[in-house]
């Protein structure tokens, strides 16, 4: 989705503008996309939401599927809309994103220079005639904080769920046009454990408020009827 990502600059963008997003027609080719716990119960009811190692971070992280084939989003048509009545955060926060500063923690927000978005005759100024921060960068800076505080909670979400060994790969089949496509690389909340824990664990799930994600997550799992509909649609 990203092609040419650089932390915002009040000389270099001073006459840089955004558009909003009039087109998906950047998200076109996401088969996977990343949600934070907190919009599990959003996405619950359109996609199916399973989790992906990534063995970098030694860490599950929890996504939605988009699409059955990799480089394809059936979420998006080919006039570049959205078929959906939920766009995940990590998408309608393109083209910005924060990536680390590299002193005390601090983050930068970035831009996609590449994107359709950015450019100098139409959209929104990210700075003044003054070279201040416009509102879109106040905007910006709000909305990206949130999402990363919502990652931080996510994160710790699967941390505790890989620490009881809650999760276990998906074993599923989907057809896929005329073939029978098998989903690989994608772990699920093992049900039976869940089912079996201690009474003083269920409680800390609780506790915890982590019980309407989980539950969220078992239920989207039937989506994937969806995402066949929508192949077979295309086809």
């Amino acid at each position: 989705m990203f092609e040419k990502i650089v932390p915002v600059n009040k000389d270099v963008h001073a006459q840089t503008k955004v558009a909003e997003i009039a087109s998906f027609a950047f998200a076109s080719k996401l088969h996977i996309a990343y949600v934070t716990m907190q919009e599990f119960t959003r996405a619950a009811g359109i996609f199916p939401i399973v989790f992906v190692e990534d063995k970098d971070k030694d860490a599950f992280r929890p996504v939605v599927l988009l699409g059955l084939n990799v480089g394809q989003n059936l979420f998006v048509d080919n006039a570049g809309k959205w078929r959906a009545s939920y766009v995940p955060a990590i998408i309608r926060r393109y083209p910005f994103a924060l990536a680390p500063g590299g002193t005390d923690g601090q983050y930068l927000v970035c831009i996609d220079e590449a994107s359709s978005l950015v450019g100098t005759t139409q959209g929104a100024a990210l700075f003044d005639d003054r070279g201040e921060p416009t509102q879109v960068i106040d905007n910006v800076k709000r909305y990206l904080s949130e999402l990363q505080q919502m990652e931080a909670v996510t994160h710790g979400f699967t941390e505790f769920l890989a620490k009881h060994n809650m999760f276990t790969p998906l074993n599923l089949s989907v057809r896929d046009n005329s073939q029978v496509k098998n989903i690989l690389g994608c772990y699920v909340i093992n049900e039976e454990r869940l089912n079996n824990l201690s009474d003083e664990l269920f409680l800390e799930i609780k506790n915890k408020r982590y019980l309407s994600a989980v539950y969220a997550h078992l239920i989207s799992l039937a989506q994937t009827e969806r995402l066949v509909k929508l192949q077979d649609e295309g086809s």
